[in-house]
């Protein structure tokens, strides 16, 4: 609504039902799909995303890095000790394993004595066969426990990376920090937001502003087409 238009509304010379049929035939389809779209996607806009967000603790970003990083340590730090307690039963298992193993050894070394030496009695032979078997086994189950122990040895030198990125996101939250402190300072003014007045709607000069309505102008308006 124009200038012209507001003044004959508020004049009694123009008709409010007159200005909406006006409104309404100068709306084209065109116009009307590009006005339907536009709201579509403003509703989604809103929807999905609120910019620029509150200031509060769900959104401020170095309270979210933060949190980010003290997480981070927490969960890191409970994950060595998963995998410590881990490490140290495959070594203790290690070392069982190499007692059977030895035991086998020793077993293999006496029947293989008595066999020898009574080739006849088949209980020698057969007590020899099974000890090395179980002496081939005992040395698999080494060789799994010593390669679990390697990978350990590498997942904990694999998350030492994750500690670098903790520090990383540290630093940037100091910049952030440092960067805040800085524009604070230099938009700091001697006198206080509430003391100011208000900024001025339409200035001589400006060519955007000449036909705003202020918000008391349009409640008097509704005001007085009440009263009619």
């Amino acid at each position: 609504m124009t200038q012209e238009e507001l003044d004959a509304l508020m004049s009694g010379d123009m008709d409010l039902d007159d200005v909406e049929e006006e409104a309404s035939a100068a709306k084209t389809d065109d116009d009307v799909h590009t006005e339907e779209a536009e709201a579509s996607d403003h509703y989604k806009a809103d929807a999905t995303h609120s910019y620029p967000p509150p200031a509060n603790s769900d959104n401020q970003v170095v309270h979210q890095l933060d949190d980010v990083t003290k997480e981070s340590e927490e969960k890191a730090s409970e994950i060595f000790d998963i995998i410590e307690g881990i490490s140290n039963e495959l070594m203790e298992e290690e070392t069982s394993a190499q007692q059977c193993i030895e035991t086998f050894e020793q077993n293999i070394q006496t029947f293989s004595a008595l066999h020898d030496k009574f080739p006849d009695i088949a209980t020698f032979k057969v007590q020899m066969e099974q000890n090395q078997e179980a002496l081939e086994c005992a040395n698999k189950t080494v060789t799994v426990l010593q390669n679990s122990g390697d990978s350990i040895m590498q997942v904990m030198d694999i998350m030492q990376y994750q500690d670098i990125h903790r520090q990383k996101i540290e630093r940037v939250i100091n910049v952030m920090r440092a960067l805040s402190n800085y524009m604070n300072q230099l938009f700091e003014g001697k006198v206080d937001d509430q003391s100011r007045v208000g900024s001025a709607t339409h200035l001589p000069g400006d060519s955007t502003t000449e036909n705003v309505v202020s918000s008391d102008d349009i409640e008097a308006l509704i005001a007085s087409l009440g009263k009619n």
